[in-house]
């Protein structure tokens, strides 16, 4: 935060009085406002951005000299989910800040569904002291519906208690998109809160539109990032919504929605991550990853960097970044091309954290032990895995590659004695949600079909958004061993064939973080996800973990599992698994 002694500061470096910390110069500098390039030298003293002077003009204690690269403003991610990267929050910084990321806007819905506002607090805390500016949402929807068990219930009086903390933005993604617009008191309770507290309310609308749209608007709902088509994005544009242009791991929209973007309405677009792993940051990086994609399909390179900072700042009412103007924290980068854009270095408040790729000084986890050991089964046994039926013809969760959007399939399945037999001629398999929060004893088993998996099972606890363990496999002994051997572990994923454990990756920390380094879980993933395709031939078009994390979230069309049962999400109710 700026203090009095730093805009003194600023000032009398400004006026040249004082002589400033650092000069850049020799770079080619980004003017967002104007949206053009100029040369300048410029000044920063106190962490701040002071002022410019003719190239070659700046005198400092520090002068460094660019060599042509282009002195642009830290990037912003404007809604993410750490936990979804499985590293800790001082990790995920380690990994993200050489790509040139300097502020995040987090909404850690992932472990306030496990750990209440405990988990909250525990991202708080580990993000306190890294180079990377953490700033937080509180999560809106813990559970995502009422049609699922979480580890917690955050009520309006819940979110209210940390609206007020300097590094909360806002409330988190409205992911209860019928419940805002049916009006319901336990939704516009928790909209009312975030209005009283003058900080704004981030979205989550997939496919509404008209009518619903305008309902979800009135609501003062701020942010979008679930669009689909360049169409979504103008309608949302037009009734005053910021739209983020999103590319995770395993939902990637940049491509499909540019052309939406016009110069006429760039302003109100911003990038996002939403959810993004190790591999894929170490491989094509963080936001720099949207802009480079965005700038190689015809974007101007200027309209992209101003898309991931000043309109995120603007967005999220974070005036003190965004731009090199002076008065501004001084979060720049020296970038060494307007194509790749890899990063020569990164500052954060006037002081270099990254060159050429690498961290320059690490930052360390925190300890945990409040938002660890969160796997309460009880009652499960490879009988609750049977599946019943009272006919051959099925619901069947498709999967559609490329996202998490799901079909409603139909199928034909071999049925013994009044049970589900799988038939390895068919590309359907059994997904069972086991509740791991209260001990509740829920277990509920579906089908699910493109995964292409044989002769084993697949389990994680990282489930979306409930976190449950989610299992799947064509036989009911390993996915009993999967299940178990992720209790013992204290969370994690896990892969099994023929009564063996092949490999996992512990995440003792709410079943979905680890503290070990952002490559070394990479690495592991890497490991978990050649597993599965060489040795249980799950479809190369899949990515095994992510794609199965997310069949349990009943927010996303159209059909998923809840421990409650099948959720057909598009008409917001549960559904019988026989047609």
């Amino acid at each position: 935060m700026q203090d009095k002694e730093s805009r003194a500061m600023s000032i009398e470096v400004a006026t040249g009085r004082k002589t400033a910390d650092l000069c850049v110069t020799g770079s080619h500098v980004l003017d967002v406002y104007n949206k053009e390039w100029f040369e300048a030298d410029v000044l920063v003293s106190g962490g701040l951005i002071c002022g410019f002077l003719e190239p070659g003009k700046g005198e400092a204690k520090k002068i460094i000299d660019a060599e042509g690269r282009y002195l642009i403003p830290g990037f912003i991610d404007s809604h993410v989910h750490i936990e979804s990267s499985h590293c800790t929050p001082s990790e995920f910084s380690n990994l993200v800040v050489p790509c040139g990321t300097t502020t995040v806007v987090a909404d850690p819905h992932e472990i306030c569904n496990v750990c209440g506002l405990a988990g909250l607090d525990y991202m708080l805390e580990d993000s306190k002291n890294t180079p990377l500016q953490a700033f937080f949402m509180v999560p809106s929807c813990v559970p995502a519906t009422p049609f699922e068990h979480s580890g917690a219930v955050l009520l309006a009086s819940d979110l209210a208690k940390r609206l007020g903390h300097e590094r909360v933005l806002g409330l988190g993604e409205m992911m209860d998109y019928p419940g805002v617009i049916a009006g319901s008191s336990m939704v516009l309770d928790k909209l009312w809160e975030a209005s009283l507290s003058g900080k704004v309310v981030d979205g989550h609308s997939p496919a509404i539109e008209g009518s619903d749209l305008d309902a979800y608007c009135a609501a003062s709902i701020h942010t979008d990032h679930e669009c689909e088509t360049p169409e979504e994005l103008k309608q949302r544009v037009r009734r005053g919504m910021y739209v983020m242009l999103r590319q995770g791991s395993a939902c990637c929209n940049v491509l499909g929605l540019l052309g939406g973007v016009t110069p006429a309405n760039s302003r109100r677009c911003l990038f996002c991550t939403d959810d993004r792993q190790p591999k894929s940051i170490l491989k094509e990086g963080h936001i720099n990853n949207n802009v480079r994609l965005s700038v190689g399909a015809g974007l101007d390179p200027i309209e992209a960097i101003c898309m991931a900072t000043v309109n995120s700042s603007e967005c999220y009412r974070l005036f003190d970044r965004g731009a090199i103007a002076p008065g501004l924290r001084a979060d720049f980068l020296l970038c060494d091309n307007l194509e790749a854009f890899s990063m020569h270095q990164v500052f954060v408040g006037g002081e270099l954290v990254a060159e050429d790729g690498k961290i320059v000084q690490k930052a360390v986890s925190g300890p945990a032990s409040n938002v660890s050991g969160k796997m309460l089964v009880k009652g499960f046994s490879k009988q609750r895995l049977h599946l019943q039926l009272k006919s051959d013809h099925v619901r069947v969760i498709d999967i559609i590659s490329g996202g998490v959007v799901t079909g409603a399939g139909e199928a034909y399945v071999t049925v013994k004695d009044g049970q589900w037999v799988h038939d390895n001629k068919q590309d359907v398999i059994k997904l069972a949600v086991i509740e791991r929060h209260h001990g509740t004893g829920n277990v509920a088993v579906a089908l699910l079909r493109g995964y292409g998996l044989k002769g084993g099972a697949v389990a994680t606890s990282v489930a979306h958004d409930s976190h449950n363990i989610i299992v799947c496999g064509d036989n009911d002994e390993d996915m009993v061993l999967a299940v178990n051997h992720l209790v013992e572990l204290g969370g994690g994923m896990v892969i099994v064939k023929k009564g063996k454990i092949l490999t996992d990756l512990p995440l003792p920390i709410a079943g979905l973080m680890t503290s070990i380094e952002g490559v070394d879980v990479a690495r592991k993933l890497d490991e978990l996800h050649s597993v599965t395709q060489r040795e249980l031939s799950v479809s190369e078009t899949v990515d095994p973990f992510m794609t199965l994390c997310f069949m349990s979230l009943p927010v996303i069309p159209a059909y998923k599992l809840t421990d409650m049962g099948l959720f057909d999400v598009r008409k917001f109710e549960f559904v019988p698994l026989e047609l």
